[in-house]
């Protein structure tokens, strides 16, 4: 439904790269993610496949239609939900989605059975004006929007920034749904722990391509033995941080919430708990823990 090959792209005269050679393939209903930091690229990655930007190299397609030559066709096809709220702020809920169902030549109606789920949730407040609503409230309008035409490919650039995760949680429920009605999904984040949510993953940063697999399987390549260290004094675990990296064995170390993850550059070391007490640290423990999508990010960056 969706590939790119060698897609390339920059901005301010080639001084600044976005997209660097970037190459996949998302198959029909597949729920695939996008995941990288602020910057990564994911955005102008999505405004090339949606139509909206030409890249400076490379071909794309979605749905079996260039993204240069068959736009048109394209823009038919597809929905795009990008990362700020865009919708028309001085309209009610009920108007925006009449409107942008007018453009495609439908009606509200004649697709209520495929956002039905999604709208009763905020049909209550469907006279509301779209800038009056809460963030969760503006996530599902714009979501219902983009559905509104019925399309083959659904894009959703960041659409759960700033949500709370009740709202969150509801959200990836919704395009399970989605996807089970045989739309495919291309969904970008910044939360790594959405990543185990998609049937497959793409980690990008700086424009690159880490690695592309199913969550699984790329959690299941960390190399090393990971091992979380953690102190019963929260308010040190800066200090911590400092005295974990300064101890001669350890290979990595980066702090997660209140705690820290940690690889050794040999076999673990009971030594550093010690080495840790000697540096004013209390009640410091150290077990093996599963690594996540975030342990792998952080490791292939290192990479």
């Amino acid at each position: 439904m969706i590939t790119l090959n060698n897609i390339d792209k920059t901005y301010n005269k080639g001084s600044v790269t976005a997209l660097k050679d970037i190459s996949f393939s998302v198959k029909g209903d597949e729920l695939f993610g996008l995941i990288g930091p602020d910057g990564a690229g994911k955005t102008t990655l999505f405004r090339i496949l949606t139509t909206l930007m030409l890249a400076d190299k490379g071909e794309a397609s979605v749905n079996g239609f260039d993204v240069v030559k068959d736009y048109k066709q394209i823009r038919n096809c597809v929905g795009y939900m990008p990362g700020k709220f865009s919708l028309y702020q001085d309209l009610t809920i009920k108007e925006n989605l009449n409107f942008f169902a007018a453009i495609f030549g439908t009606t509200l109606e004649e697709n209520y059975d495929l956002i039905k789920d999604i709208y009763q949730q905020i049909e209550p407040f469907k006279d509301r004006r779209a800038g009056q609503l809460s963030g969760g409230m503006k996530q599902k309008l714009g979501l219902c929007c983009a559905l509104i035409h019925r399309p083959k490919v659904l894009f959703l650039d960041e659409p759960t920034t700033g949500v709370d995760v009740v709202s969150r949680r509801e959200f990836w429920e919704m395009l399970k749904k989605l996807k089970r009605q045989g739309i495919t999904i291309l969904v970008s984040t910044a939360y790594m722990d959405e990543a185990k949510l998609c049937d497959r993953i793409a980690l990008i940063q700086k424009g690159q391509i880490l690695s592309i697999d199913t969550p699984a399987n790329i959690i299941d390549s960390f190399p090393e033995k990971l091992y979380g260290i953690k102190s019963a004094k929260f308010s040190g675990v800066f200090k911590l941080l400092q005295d974990t990296r300064s101890y001669p064995g350890i290979a990595s170390c980066f702090a997660f919430g209140d705690s820290l993850h940690a690889t050794f550059n040999d076999s673990s070391d009971k030594r550093l708990i010690n080495y840790l007490h000697t540096k004013g640290n209390s009640d410091v423990t150290m077990e093996t823990i599963t690594p996540g999508v975030e342990d792998c990010f952080i490791h292939l960056l290192k990479e």
